[in-house]
């Protein structure tokens, strides 16, 4: 049983009890996923042996994007993806980052307000990159992940995009390079990207909310050369599939504690944070994302309905680089291998047993 499995478990009724409201039906869902994940509650998987033709059983998942037990799988499948796709140029990292005063106001809209980073990020790259002063490009291609914790479990939201060095002109014959040590102004994105996000939410009911001199400080947006994109992909990767937080970062539980471990920003010191089961509770389920929601998105030339084929836009890459290198596919295989404890063979999934109705009440212990 996992550590953060377990800790659901055995707390979750107490933390249901001790809210003044309700907590919401998407938030119940998770609980209840991961509360229930690999108990045997779910129905149990078989598998059979394809030497010794042994059946073996495992208990089914839950294969909940926020459960600590899954998604290990796609992480690794995305990766894999993400890397043949990947194209024979420089590319750089921008983090666009909102300021800890608008936290509240994110975190009570969320649906509307995580979108709307999104399109503000995108808005912002796209304008400028069309500038001549910079790339003068017609358009250019990135991929988007949002992130909502920090290294404490806390609330910080954020977007990673992960973009090539540069563009295609108007008629999509030319591949428009950035400089190899810039790629586009950070302050001047700052700048739109607070203006379009301004725009997006002026029509929202708590608009009010937001302190006016938040409009008029600069946004907090990094610009970082990354190579060739290969090792920042697998940063995201770990991350991508993942909650804010794993069970090896669990350093004890006590009966009234969690105390998990962290490093901060430019250190490789391990530290300590101790937190109440309540509190380690509410920060996890801060990150839970609303039904539905898109977090990684690809926009323009890694877009799935790009006009450009991926291999005519390699050619461009190469004859604007005068290079004839190809990206260096890595086949990457994470997913872990079952095999039948007899003869060591990996075993062949059969078939799924599951149950209708999984008794959570008995699980968690409430009623």
């Amino acid at each position: 049983m996992a550590i953060i499995n377990s800790i659901f478990q055995k707390h979750a009724h107490q933390y249901f009890e001790s809210l003044d409201k309700p907590i919401p039906i998407h938030l119940r869902k998770v609980i209840k996923a991961i509360c229930l994940c690999r108990t045997g509650e779910l129905g149990l998987c078989h598998y059979q042996c394809p030497d010794c033709e042994h059946s073996h059983y495992g208990k089914r998942s839950c294969g909940n994007r926020h459960c600590p037990q899954c998604q290990g799988q796609k992480a690794a499948h995305w990766l894999q993806r993400q890397l043949k796709t990947r194209l024979p140029c420089n590319y750089f990292m921008l983090t666009f980052t909102l300021p800890d005063k608008l936290r509240s106001f994110v975190e009570k809209n969320q649906q509307l307000a995580y979108s709307f980073m999104f399109d503000a990020a995108a808005y912002a790259i796209k304008k400028l990159s069309k500038d001549k002063r910079h790339i003068g490009c017609e358009s250019t291609g990135f991929c988007a992940v949002l992130h909502t914790w920090g290294r404490q479990l806390q609330y910080h939201p954020h977007l990673h995009v992960i973009i090539p060095a540069g563009g295609v002109n108007q008629e999509g014959t030319q591949w428009l390079p950035s400089r190899d040590d810039f790629f586009l102004p950070v302050k001047a994105l700052s700048k739109i990207f607070r203006g379009k996000f301004k725009e997006l939410v002026r029509d929202l009911d708590s608009y009010s909310t937001i302190e006016a001199k938040q409009w008029n400080r600069g946004w907090n947006v990094h610009c970082q050369l990354i190579g060739n994109g290969e090792e920042a992909t697998k940063y995201l990767a770990r991350y991508v599939f993942r909650v804010g937080i794993s069970n090896h970062r669990i350093q004890a539980v006590s009966d009234t504690h969690v105390t998990i471990s962290y490093k901060k920003v430019g250190s490789n010191r391990k530290r300590s944070l101790k937190l109440t089961i309540h509190e380690f509770i509410r920060r996890f389920l801060q990150h839970v994302l609303p039904s539905g929601f898109m977090k990684i998105r690809h926009y323009g030339l890694m877009s799935p309905n790009s006009k450009i084929p991926l291999d005519h836009l390699r050619e461009l890459v190469k004859d604007a680089n005068n290079t004839l290198d190809d990206c260096d596919y890595i086949e990457i295989n994470e997913s872990k291998k079952l095999l039948c404890p007899h003869c060591q063979t990996q075993l062949v999934y059969q078939s799924s047993l599951i149950l209708a109705s999984p008794n959570f009440a008995r699980i968690v212990g409430v009623p």
